[in-house]
């Protein structure tokens, strides 16, 4: 038996027919001007906790690259919001993966997200170059880790493959030292919104 359902699109417009178990929280998005349909979709939890992890790198990377904050500054701002990240994401997902039976994959998650909290901040207030160097590509590579269990986990190539873009983008940080906070945050939010904009193949 394969793991992955091949017959199945990767990415694909969200479909009418809604699982029950994302009814949960489902939030409707429709906009229009008289009977000119302009926007309609919808967002689960699970959309709606990449939205919101988007909403929260933009201003870290972006930051980082362009506002001349103080690292220590910045390492508490962050490690607020990201503590408040993780609590909203487990509270929004909890259901869908005890669902689904891949609770380890929202352990998986947290796990990361504390681990590259509590170096990123150790780093800095302690003062390791080594790391603070490479806090993109540690960043990177924790979101790989991540992509690529829950797409193991729930049985999506479309998690698998944005985890590899991921890793990619690590090879390619050298080539792009100058904006690499830039390009990395853009890249991770984009990616978020993907996800949370189609319905990606999966359990």
């Amino acid at each position: 038996m394969s793991l992955f359902d091949f017959s199945e699109p990767i990415l694909r417009r969200k479909q009418t027919n809604i699982d029950v178990d994302e009814l949960e929280g489902l939030v409707y998005v429709d906009w229009q001007i008289g009977n000119t349909k302009l926007y309609s979709t919808f967002y689960t939890r699970v959309d709606q906790a990449c939205i919101v992890w988007s909403l929260l790198i933009i201003p870290m990377f972006f930051t980082a690259q362009f506002l001349p904050l103080s690292w220590s500054l910045q390492a508490t701002l962050w490690s607020i919001l990201s503590c408040i990240g993780i609590t909203i994401m487990v509270s929004w997902t909890k259901y869908w993966v005890s669902i689904r039976q891949v609770r380890w994959v929202l352990s998986c998650w947290v796990i990361l997200l504390l681990f590259g909290i509590i170096l990123t901040d150790v780093s800095i207030f302690m003062g390791w170059s080594g790391i603070l160097l490479n806090l993109c590509s540690l960043w990177l590579g924790l979101s790989t880790i991540g992509y690529l269990c829950t797409g193991l986990g729930v049985r999506s190539r479309a998690l698998i493959f944005t985890g590899m873009l991921h890793l990619l983008l690590i090879f390619l940080l050298p080539y792009i030292m100058a904006w690499q906070f830039l390009t990395t945050g853009a890249v991770m939010a984009l990616c978020l919104l993907i996800l949370a904009e189609f319905q990606w193949d999966g359990l």
